[in-house]
């Protein structure tokens, strides 16, 4: 009886597998955060229309009812992305990038009103479009550079 080395391939493609499976969902968390956030955010604005503090030389001025409504749902939206993505759906890889970009540039132009809030969110949804795109990607020895 003789035993093959296969120079640690099989065990690689495992550890790939687990650091894959780790990242997906890291950003399925991730945006079931963000799209909370975004939601309670939306209430906020929603609820209590005096809460955030409007700038008056900002260059973009939009309604805080506007700006609730659009939190509100694509918190939603996000949400239901993140469940997807823990549920193992391939479309909500796609979407996921797709609204953590949106939810920057919604965040960036919310600055004025919370700048640390939007901060905040920015940078998780910078995080999510990183663990999403890696999502795919070979990693560990034996990887094409």
């Amino acid at each position: 009886m003789s035993a093959t080395y296969d120079g640690g391939i099989a065990e690689s493609g495992q550890r790939d597998r687990t650091v894959v499976a780790g990242f997906t969902i890291f950003a399925g968390i991730l945006l079931l955060m963000s799209g909370l956030w975004s939601f309670i955010t939306g209430l906020a604005g929603l609820i209590k229309h005096h809460f955030y503090v409007v700038t008056p030389n900002y260059a973009f001025k939009i309604d805080i009812t506007a700006w609730g409504w659009t939190h509100l749902i694509l918190g939603i939206v996000v949400a239901v992305t993140g469940i997807g993505l823990l549920l193992g759906q391939t479309w909500a890889r796609v979407v996921g990038i797709i609204l953590a970009v949106v939810s920057a540039v919604a965040n960036f132009f919310f600055l004025p009103y919370y700048p640390f809030w939007s901060i905040l969110v920015i940078t998780l949804d910078v995080i999510i479009i990183w663990a999403l795109a890696v999502y795919g990607r070979v990693v560990g020895p034996g990887a094409p550079a």
